[in-house]
Protein backbone atom coordinates (compact mmCIF):
# COMPACT_ATOMS: atom_id res chain seq x y z
CA UNK A 1 0.00 0.00 0.00
CA UNK A 2 1.35 3.43 -0.95
CA UNK A 3 1.33 6.32 1.49
CA UNK A 4 -1.31 7.99 -0.70
CA UNK A 5 -3.64 5.09 0.10
CA UNK A 6 -2.89 5.06 3.81
CA UNK A 7 -5.81 4.05 6.01
CA UNK A 8 -7.38 6.98 7.83
CA UNK A 9 -7.93 6.37 11.54
CA UNK A 10 -10.30 8.76 13.30
CA UNK A 11 -9.57 9.75 16.89
CA UNK A 12 -10.52 12.43 19.43
CA UNK A 13 -7.90 15.14 20.07
CA UNK A 14 -6.71 16.30 23.46
CA UNK A 15 -4.22 18.59 25.14
CA UNK A 16 -2.16 15.63 26.36
CA UNK A 17 1.35 14.94 25.03
CA UNK A 18 1.05 12.99 21.80
CA UNK A 19 -2.66 13.85 21.56
CA UNK A 20 -3.84 10.21 21.67
CA UNK A 21 -5.72 9.02 24.76
CA UNK A 22 -8.84 7.05 23.81
CA UNK A 23 -8.58 3.41 24.96
CA UNK A 24 -10.83 2.24 22.15
CA UNK A 25 -8.79 3.97 19.47
CA UNK A 26 -5.60 2.60 21.00
CA UNK A 27 -6.95 -0.88 20.22
CA UNK A 28 -7.07 -0.07 16.51
CA UNK A 29 -3.81 1.87 16.50
CA UNK A 30 -2.05 -1.14 18.03
CA UNK A 31 -3.66 -3.34 15.36
CA UNK A 32 -2.48 -1.17 12.48
CA UNK A 33 1.04 -0.78 13.85
CA UNK A 34 1.38 -4.50 14.60
CA UNK A 35 0.38 -5.32 11.04
CA UNK A 36 2.64 -2.61 9.64
CA UNK A 37 -0.20 -1.05 7.64
CA UNK A 38 0.40 2.60 6.65
CA UNK A 39 -2.13 4.89 8.24
CA UNK A 40 -2.67 8.42 9.45
CA UNK A 41 -4.81 9.91 12.19
CA UNK A 42 -7.53 12.48 11.61
CA UNK A 43 -8.70 14.20 14.77
CA UNK A 44 -12.42 14.78 15.32
CA UNK A 45 -13.99 16.50 18.33
CA UNK A 46 -16.78 14.65 20.14
CA UNK A 47 -19.69 16.76 18.79
CA UNK A 48 -18.51 16.17 15.21
CA UNK A 49 -18.21 12.37 15.34
CA UNK A 50 -21.77 11.56 14.26
CA UNK A 51 -21.84 14.02 11.36
CA UNK A 52 -18.39 12.87 10.21
CA UNK A 53 -19.50 9.24 10.23
CA UNK A 54 -22.66 10.01 8.30
CA UNK A 55 -20.74 12.00 5.69
CA UNK A 56 -18.38 9.05 5.17
CA UNK A 57 -21.12 6.37 5.23
CA UNK A 58 -19.70 4.85 8.41
CA UNK A 59 -22.19 2.56 10.13
CA UNK A 60 -23.22 3.30 13.74
CA UNK A 61 -21.10 1.53 16.32
CA UNK A 62 -24.27 0.30 18.02
CA UNK A 63 -27.96 1.03 18.48
CA UNK A 64 -29.16 2.14 21.90
CA UNK A 65 -31.26 -0.60 23.48
CA UNK A 66 -33.86 1.68 25.06
CA UNK A 67 -34.45 3.98 22.10
CA UNK A 68 -33.03 2.23 19.05
CA UNK A 69 -31.09 5.41 18.35
CA UNK A 70 -27.90 4.95 16.29
CA UNK A 71 -24.73 5.80 18.22
CA UNK A 72 -21.50 6.77 16.51
CA UNK A 73 -18.17 6.45 18.29
CA UNK A 74 -14.46 6.18 17.60
CA UNK A 75 -12.57 4.30 16.37
CA UNK A 76 -13.60 4.16 12.75
CA UNK A 77 -11.42 3.88 9.69
CA UNK A 78 -11.64 4.69 6.01
CA UNK A 79 -9.54 2.56 3.66
CA UNK A 80 -8.90 4.36 0.36
CA UNK A 81 -7.55 1.15 -1.18
CA UNK A 82 -10.93 -0.56 -0.96
CA UNK A 83 -13.32 2.33 -0.44
CA UNK A 84 -14.55 0.71 2.76
CA UNK A 85 -15.46 2.54 5.96
CA UNK A 86 -15.53 0.41 9.12
CA UNK A 87 -16.53 1.21 12.71
CA UNK A 88 -16.02 -0.63 16.04
CA UNK A 89 -12.60 -1.94 16.99
CA UNK A 90 -13.28 -5.69 16.77
CA UNK A 91 -14.98 -5.30 13.39
CA UNK A 92 -11.98 -3.25 12.23
CA UNK A 93 -9.59 -5.97 13.39
CA UNK A 94 -11.47 -8.64 11.46
CA UNK A 95 -11.59 -6.41 8.38
CA UNK A 96 -7.84 -5.85 8.53
CA UNK A 97 -7.21 -9.59 8.80
CA UNK A 98 -9.44 -10.33 5.81
CA UNK A 99 -8.16 -7.49 3.64
CA UNK A 100 -4.46 -7.62 4.51
CA UNK A 101 -4.02 -11.36 4.83
CA UNK A 102 -0.26 -11.18 4.23
CA UNK A 103 0.24 -9.43 7.59
CA UNK A 104 0.22 -10.95 11.10
CA UNK A 105 -3.28 -11.96 12.17
CA UNK A 106 -5.09 -10.12 14.94
CA UNK A 107 -7.69 -12.84 15.35
CA UNK A 108 -5.91 -16.15 14.69
CA UNK A 109 -7.98 -18.70 12.79
CA UNK A 110 -10.45 -20.48 15.04
CA UNK A 111 -10.19 -17.94 17.88
CA UNK A 112 -12.87 -15.38 17.00
CA UNK A 113 -15.27 -16.60 19.71
CA UNK A 114 -12.42 -16.72 22.23
CA UNK A 115 -11.34 -13.18 21.39
CA UNK A 116 -14.93 -11.96 21.67
CA UNK A 117 -15.30 -13.70 25.03
CA UNK A 118 -12.11 -12.02 26.25
CA UNK A 119 -13.58 -8.61 25.38
CA UNK A 120 -16.76 -9.39 27.33
CA UNK A 121 -14.75 -10.67 30.29
CA UNK A 122 -12.48 -7.62 30.25
CA UNK A 123 -15.38 -5.19 30.16
CA UNK A 124 -17.21 -7.00 32.94
CA UNK A 125 -14.23 -7.07 35.32
CA UNK A 126 -12.42 -3.76 34.82
CA UNK A 127 -14.99 -1.04 35.40
CA UNK A 128 -13.26 0.02 38.61
CA UNK A 129 -10.79 2.25 36.81
CA UNK A 130 -13.45 4.51 35.27
CA UNK A 131 -14.02 6.55 38.41
CA UNK A 132 -10.35 7.53 38.29
CA UNK A 133 -9.82 8.13 34.59
CA UNK A 134 -13.14 9.61 33.45
CA UNK A 135 -12.81 12.82 35.51
CA UNK A 136 -9.19 13.20 34.40
CA UNK A 137 -10.14 12.58 30.77
CA UNK A 138 -12.47 15.56 30.98
CA UNK A 139 -9.51 17.69 32.00
CA UNK A 140 -7.44 16.95 28.87
CA UNK A 141 -10.19 17.46 26.29
CA UNK A 142 -10.57 20.55 24.19
CA UNK A 143 -13.47 22.82 25.12
CA UNK A 144 -15.68 21.66 22.24
CA UNK A 145 -15.41 18.05 23.42
CA UNK A 146 -15.62 18.87 27.13
CA UNK A 147 -19.22 20.06 26.83
CA UNK A 148 -20.28 16.88 25.03
CA UNK A 149 -18.26 14.64 27.37
CA UNK A 150 -19.69 16.21 30.52
CA UNK A 151 -23.29 15.94 29.37
CA UNK A 152 -22.97 12.34 28.18
CA UNK A 153 -20.97 11.02 31.15
CA UNK A 154 -23.07 12.75 33.78
CA UNK A 155 -26.13 11.21 32.15
CA UNK A 156 -24.49 7.76 32.27
CA UNK A 157 -23.19 7.98 35.85
CA UNK A 158 -25.98 10.05 37.32
CA UNK A 159 -23.63 12.50 39.03
CA UNK A 160 -21.28 15.37 38.33
CA UNK A 161 -17.93 14.39 36.79
CA UNK A 162 -16.17 16.01 39.74
CA UNK A 163 -18.04 13.66 42.09
CA UNK A 164 -16.78 10.52 40.37
CA UNK A 165 -13.16 10.69 41.52
CA UNK A 166 -12.80 8.76 44.80
CA UNK A 167 -10.58 10.00 47.64
CA UNK A 168 -8.92 8.59 50.73
CA UNK A 169 -10.11 5.20 51.89
CA UNK A 170 -12.73 5.06 49.17
CA UNK A 171 -10.03 5.47 46.51
CA UNK A 172 -8.07 2.59 48.00
CA UNK A 173 -11.19 0.43 48.06
CA UNK A 174 -12.14 1.19 44.44
CA UNK A 175 -8.59 0.55 43.23
CA UNK A 176 -8.53 -2.73 45.15
CA UNK A 177 -11.72 -3.74 43.35
CA UNK A 178 -10.00 -2.98 40.06
CA UNK A 179 -7.04 -5.14 41.11
CA UNK A 180 -9.42 -7.99 41.92
CA UNK A 181 -11.10 -7.69 38.54
CA UNK A 182 -7.78 -7.75 36.70
CA UNK A 183 -6.80 -10.71 38.84
CA UNK A 184 -9.67 -12.74 37.39
CA UNK A 185 -8.41 -11.91 33.90
CA UNK A 186 -4.81 -12.69 34.85
CA UNK A 187 -5.75 -16.19 35.99
CA UNK A 188 -6.71 -17.02 32.39
CA UNK A 189 -3.10 -16.59 31.22
CA UNK A 190 -0.32 -19.18 31.42
CA UNK A 191 2.01 -17.91 34.13
CA UNK A 192 4.93 -16.83 31.93
CA UNK A 193 3.08 -15.65 28.81
CA UNK A 194 2.66 -11.92 28.22
CA UNK A 195 0.32 -12.41 25.26
CA UNK A 196 -3.15 -13.91 25.58
CA UNK A 197 -2.47 -16.35 22.74
CA UNK A 198 1.03 -17.23 23.96
CA UNK A 199 3.77 -16.46 21.45
CA UNK A 200 2.44 -13.37 19.68
CA UNK A 201 0.00 -10.49 20.17
CA UNK A 202 -3.65 -10.70 19.24
CA UNK A 203 -6.66 -8.42 19.44
CA UNK A 204 -7.24 -9.41 23.08
CA UNK A 205 -3.88 -7.93 24.08
CA UNK A 206 -4.73 -4.67 22.37
CA UNK A 207 -7.99 -4.49 24.32
CA UNK A 208 -6.06 -4.77 27.57
CA UNK A 209 -3.34 -2.44 26.31
CA UNK A 210 -5.79 0.27 25.31
CA UNK A 211 -7.06 0.58 28.85
CA UNK A 212 -3.62 0.36 30.39
CA UNK A 213 -2.31 3.14 28.15
CA UNK A 214 -5.35 5.25 29.07
CA UNK A 215 -4.61 4.79 32.76
CA UNK A 216 -0.89 5.50 32.34
CA UNK A 217 -1.59 8.77 30.56
CA UNK A 218 -4.35 10.03 32.84
CA UNK A 219 -3.04 8.95 36.24
CA UNK A 220 0.66 9.35 35.42
CA UNK A 221 3.54 7.00 36.04
CA UNK A 222 4.32 8.68 39.37
CA UNK A 223 0.86 8.01 40.80
CA UNK A 224 0.43 5.44 43.54
CA UNK A 225 -2.26 3.74 41.47
CA UNK A 226 0.02 3.24 38.47
CA UNK A 227 2.91 2.02 40.61
CA UNK A 228 0.59 -0.54 42.13
CA UNK A 229 -0.93 -1.64 38.82
CA UNK A 230 2.36 -2.44 37.08
CA UNK A 231 3.28 -4.77 39.93
CA UNK A 232 0.00 -6.63 40.21
CA UNK A 233 -0.23 -10.31 39.28
CA UNK A 234 3.45 -10.92 38.89
CA UNK A 235 3.99 -7.67 37.04
CA UNK A 236 1.80 -8.87 34.14
CA UNK A 237 0.30 -5.49 33.26
CA UNK A 238 3.58 -3.61 33.52
CA UNK A 239 5.19 -6.16 31.21
CA UNK A 240 2.31 -5.82 28.75
CA UNK A 241 2.64 -2.03 28.73
CA UNK A 242 6.35 -2.34 27.93
CA UNK A 243 5.80 -4.98 25.24
CA UNK A 244 3.24 -2.79 23.47
CA UNK A 245 5.50 0.24 23.16
CA UNK A 246 6.79 -0.92 19.76
CA UNK A 247 3.21 -0.71 18.45
CA UNK A 248 2.31 2.62 20.05
CA UNK A 249 3.51 5.16 17.46
CA UNK A 250 0.91 7.79 16.62
CA UNK A 251 0.88 8.68 12.93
Amino acid sequence: MSSENAIILYDIPSTAPGNAWSPNVWKTRFCLNYKGIPHKTVWVEYPDIASTCKSLNVAPTFMRRNTGEPTYTVPFIVDPSTGRAISESFAIAKYLDATYSDTPRLVPEGTEALQAAYVVAWDSQTGGCTRFVVPKTFGILNEASQIFFRESRERIFGKKIEELLPHGDEAKEVWAQYEAGLGKIARCYPEKDIWAMGVSPSFADFVAGGEIYWIRLLLGTDSEEWKALVGWHGGRWGKLEEALRKYATVY
